[in-house]
């Protein structure tokens, strides 16, 4: 069984003021603290920072339609060169709140033959709403899936991990690797070259001194 909804918390709102007569209208503006993991892997808005919301609650024949931004400031990473980053950010969302006691008929039609509607369903709570599930769905879709601090980042040198931004002309020097392993083979030849000239030397020198 779900736990009651909380009217001191910021994301949930009270529509008793709006009253059940369609077409009434109602807007609502609030600052709130973004929940925990509020983004994906790679960016979202911090645990507890501000999120400014914007709504407007329009009464409707069977529910409260939401619609609606919230603004916050996004924090992440370059998924190329891994610098951090900061953005603003504009999610905007609309959901329907549907009242416990509304006509079955109506419910049933909006469902259509899909019983799964029915569980993807928001409902108000003694004429509360909670939006987090909205916003963070919202949020979510707003966010790039591969932020990048610009769009021209260059990331990193695959061979020694610098920042290319830092260093424009920076480079190795490529080795073929076709020609990887007759370098290696050429220095073995040479070291082998050395030993063969140490011993005969060292055979030289044993018959001067016989």
């Amino acid at each position: 069984m779900n736990a009651r909804l909380d009217h001191r918390s910021p994301l949930v709102f009270d529509t008793r003021e709006l009253g059940r007569r369609p077409g009434a209208l109602k807007r609502v503006s609030r600052s709130a603290e973004a929940p925990r993991d509020l983004g994906n892997e790679v960016i979202g808005v911090p645990e507890g920072a501000p999120i400014e919301l914007d709504l407007r609650l329009e009464s409707v024949m069977d529910g409260v339609l939401v619609t609606g931004t919230g603004r916050a400031t996004v924090k992440g990473e370059c998924v190329r060169c891994l610098e951090p980053l900061e953005r603003e950010l504009d999610a905007d969302f609309q959901e329907m709140f549907t009242y416990p006691d509304a006509d079955a008929r109506v419910r049933e039609a909006d469902a259509g033959d899909d019983a799964e509607d029915e569980e993807d369903t928001l409902f108000l709570e003694d004429d509360l709403f909670d939006l987090e599930p909205v916003l963070r769905d919202a949020v979510v879709l707003a966010l790039p899936m591969q932020p990048v601090c610009q769009d021209d980042c260059p990331g990193l040198c695959s061979d020694c991990g610098v920042r290319l931004a830092d260093d424009p002309d920076h480079h190795h020097d490529a080795v073929d690797i076709r020609w990887a392993a007759l370098q290696g083979l050429a220095g073995t030849v040479k070291d082998g070259e050395k030993d063969n000239m140490g011993g005969a030397e060292a055979g030289v020198d044993e018959k001067q001194e016989k």
